[in-house]
């Protein structure tokens, strides 16, 4: 069966990649979450000192680049790949409510984006992957079969993701949370480089009040047309 190349772009929070994963394991194909690649280099500045909540120390982080080893591990205990930093597994690291605080400043920055746009269209270049992140269908890969733009209100997106950390037992609050979620908003519409941005041809499925299963059904639909189509 031919394998193709399927681009899951959205705003933080909308499960894109809990969406990937799931057609990823169903596709037998491989999975690229780009979110954990941005925050693992945003985790990165914050072991060093170039980001905190008073300054961020774009140069020293840029002049650091050369020295960040990124890889995903498939752990099959858990049936998909971790994000490991310099040979250390950060997958749980990474998803903390401060790292979400800075890993959209870190993204807007040029040079990280060339780093690993680079990164991720090699990870893709022999096609059956699953990869999800905000320029995925625009610039990672325009000529992807199939593009998703995924959205949903800010309040049920932040309501998701509060759920998720308070599970994890993180002392968070709502308004924290949904502050978090719309700031992000603002910075990934409107930074320079790369801002996202719904492809043309990307297929916009607004999930506020489609459970995980429906929504899979609706977008594994839309993957074998495309296969049959081919």
């Amino acid at each position: 069966m031919k394998k193709i190349t399927i681009a899951i772009d959205g705003f933080s929070s909308t499960g894109k990649s809990t969406l990937a994963k799931q057609l990823a394991k169903h596709l037998g194909y491989v999975y690229v979450d780009t979110g954990a690649m941005y925050r693992a280099i945003a985790l990165f500045a914050m072991q060093n000192g170039y980001i905190n909540s008073e300054l961020f120390d774009k140069e020293k982080l840029i002049a650091s680049l050369p020295s960040i080893k990124l890889q995903f591990k498939f752990n099959s205990d858990l049936g998909f790949a971790e994000m490991y930093l310099n040979d250390t597994n950060v997958e749980k690291e990474i998803r903390t409510i401060e790292v979400s605080s800075f890993v959209s400043k870190v993204a807007e920055i040029s040079e990280v984006r060339a780093k690993l746009v680079e990164q991720q269209k090699e990870m893709g270049k022999d096609k059956g992957v699953v990869m999800d992140g905000r320029d995925i269908g625009t610039v990672v890969f325009p000529d992807a079969e199939l593009k998703i733009f995924m959205t949903a209100s800010a309040a049920t997106r932040a309501q998701r993701r509060y759920d998720e950390l308070t599970e994890k037992g993180d002392d968070v609050s709502f308004e924290e949370v949904l502050h978090n979620v719309e700031e992000r908003d603002y910075i990934d519409t409107h930074r320079d480089n790369s801002p996202l941005v719904r492809a043309e041809d990307a297929i916009e499925i607004d999930n506020s009040y489609l459970s995980r299963e429906e929504q899979f059904d609706v977008v594994l639909g839309l993957v074998n047309e495309i296969i049959e189509a081919n």
